[in-house]
């Protein structure tokens, strides 16, 4: 799968569009989950959006963000229906790492991961910290991998 990452204001409207229809596809619609989707961080000038998409399609995204000073972050990951079960979710959290320690190679990577996908994140190198929580009715458990190894 090949992905393109880039900034907010780099998005033509088409592939903006095709990125904001996925994300609620899966976070609102598929995950019954209603909330606010969109929010700032989608427009923060270091924000990187990595994507994947192919007929007007989203395949698989992830935004990589700083989420503080100590720490960059991934969010926002997706792969759709079609797309599962092909190792896809793999390549596109690797490509997430790797976007992040680019644009920030000094900081350990944050992620606030569904519970259900804490081993395929400490596959990575993730590590759990702190307590796991609710947010927005699903179970969630920060991680941190620090890059810095």
């Amino acid at each position: 799968m090949s992905f393109k990452c880039a900034h907010f204001d780099a998005l033509d409207s088409r592939t903006l569009f095709t990125i904001m229809r996925g994300r609620v596809d899966v976070f609102v619609v598929e995950q019954t989950c209603p909330y606010p989707e969109l929010d700032d961080v989608d427009i923060n000038l270091s924000t990187q959006h990595l994507y994947a998409i192919a007929d007007n399609s989203l395949l698989a995204y992830a935004r990589c963000y700083e989420k503080n000073e100590q720490y960059s972050a991934i969010g926002r990951v997706l792969v759709c229906k079609s797309e599962r079960g092909k190792g896809r979710a793999t390549e596109l959290v690797n490509a997430a790492i790797a976007c992040c320690k680019k644009q920030w190679p000094q900081r350990p990577i944050y992620i606030g991961a569904q519970t259900y996908l804490l081993a395929f994140y400490r596959s990575f190198g993730f590590a759990e910290v702190g307590e796991q929580y609710l947010e927005d009715g699903i179970p969630h458990q920060d991680m941190v991998l620090n890059t810095l190894n």
